[in-house]
């Protein structure tokens, strides 16, 4: 994708320092987000050949690892080109069993691989996670977040860990400051803010206010999450904020060269790739190929079904062609069909337009009784999941 780019006419900005996670540097500071079913080891690969940063894995839950489920143990390893830089998000809501998941990645090498960074998610707002007072919930119950950080950091010796949280529950239930505050005195290396409370899951427009707000509440760095769709917007979050890095979810959607993006821009480059739709069916066979390699082919190609919406948003492409593509079954079928849809320049209307889901507020479901008390530490009854992912 070398020869199609857009160049922007406004002066160059420049983005944040480099991000320093205890021994871990990461430059520019830019971290994908995990996402379930797809930072996989192939799109963690593909978007890694774009550009560099942090790239983390899906969510890992807790009790599934320590429990050595066959399915959790395959998922939380490393890709040969991650070994000086493996980042694992965990999902638990039992400080113990958090600990024990911290100790077995960073002592026992369950991974295959010492992660470099260990990330706690308290930012899932999935009514699956909620309702057991995980994900977003669990802020609310200060004392028993305090303890997980904590279980985390000590179980991690000199791996980071860092924390991912939202706004709060809703407009009445705030809880990033305290998160924030509680983060830094257990001894995280960083805190990541999505500027949405859980009952907003991806509705609307991140509020990134209180991220500005966080960042003079700590002094420990503080990553800003919402609403980048191009690396201009995360160089106006940085601006606005001062935050000390960003992290990518949504945007990078069927756009995996967003990654080169933000490294231009944080460098101080104008040139933004603008990808024909010859050079976007280029990257749509190798991130299937990568899928294959991993899985099996047929599985690769099943699993890549889920992309091609993306990666062809706003191209012209009939719909015969798009439910060809979405039921594709081998490598050779896919290379077929993109070689039979025309060459067309890349569509700027959907240029800072979301990506991925979307789905209007609702309220948060939650255990009984979970905003009584603030400072209870007991998690609530049965709330480890078993499967990871989301």
């Amino acid at each position: 994708m070398s020869s199609s780019v857009l160049e922007r006419p406004s002066s160059p900005a420049t983005g944040p320092a480099p991000l320093r996670l205890g021994a871990l540097t990461v430059d520019p500071a830019v971290v994908l987000a995990p996402m379930a079913g797809i930072t996989n080891p192939a799109f963690r690969t593909l978007c890694r050949e774009f550009g560099a940063g942090l790239y983390v894995c899906e969510m890992i839950t807790t009790r599934a690892l320590v429990e050595r489920n066959e399915k959790t143990l395959q998922m939380v390893r490393a890709t040969p080109d991650e070994k000086d830089a493996f980042s694992v998000q965990l999902y638990g809501v039992d400080p113990g069993t958090v600990g024990r998941a911290v100790e077995m990645l960073v002592d026992e090498g369950v991974a295959g691989t010492r992660p470099a960074h260990v990330d706690l998610n308290f930012g899932c707002p999935v009514p699956k996670v909620t309702r057991k007072g995980g994900g977003s919930a669990l802020p609310w119950r200060r004392v028993l977040l305090r303890d997980i950080v904590r279980a985390a950091v000590r179980a991690a010796g000199d791996v980071p860990v860092t924390v991912k949280t939202r706004i709060g529950i809703d407009t009445d239930h705030v809880t990033y400051l305290d998160a924030g505050r509680i983060a830094q005195d257990e001894g995280a290396a960083a805190i990541t803010l999505h500027g949405r409370t859980a009952d907003q899951l991806y509705s609307g427009t991140a509020d990134w206010a209180p991220i500005a707000r966080l960042v003079e509440a700590v002094d420990i760095p503080v990553l800003g999450n919402g609403d980048i769709w191009e690396a201009d917007d995360a160089l106006r979050m940085v601006t606005e904020t001062g935050c000390a890095g960003v992290v990518i979810g949504r945007g990078c959607l069927g756009r995996p060269w967003l990654f080169g993006d933000l490294a231009a821009a944080f460098a101080g480059r104008t040139r933004r790739a603008l990808p024909t739709l010859r050079e976007v069916a280029a990257v749509m066979h190798r991130h299937a190929t990568l899928l294959s390699e991993e899985q099996g082919e047929l599985h690769g190609c099943t699993d890549f079904r889920k992309h091609v919406a993306w990666y062809l948003k706003g191209f012209s492409v009939g719909s015969d062609v798009r439910r060809a593509l979405a039921m594709v079954s081998s490598l050779d079928e896919l290379a077929e069909l993109l070689a039979g849809i025309p060459d067309q320049p890349y569509p700027t209307a959907v240029l800072g337009g979301p990506r991925g889901r979307t789905s209007p507020p609702r309220p948060v479901a939650l255990p009984e009784g979970w905003l009584a008390d603030r400072d209870d530490p007991r998690p609530p009854a049965g709330a480890e999941l078993l499967v990871s992912g989301g």
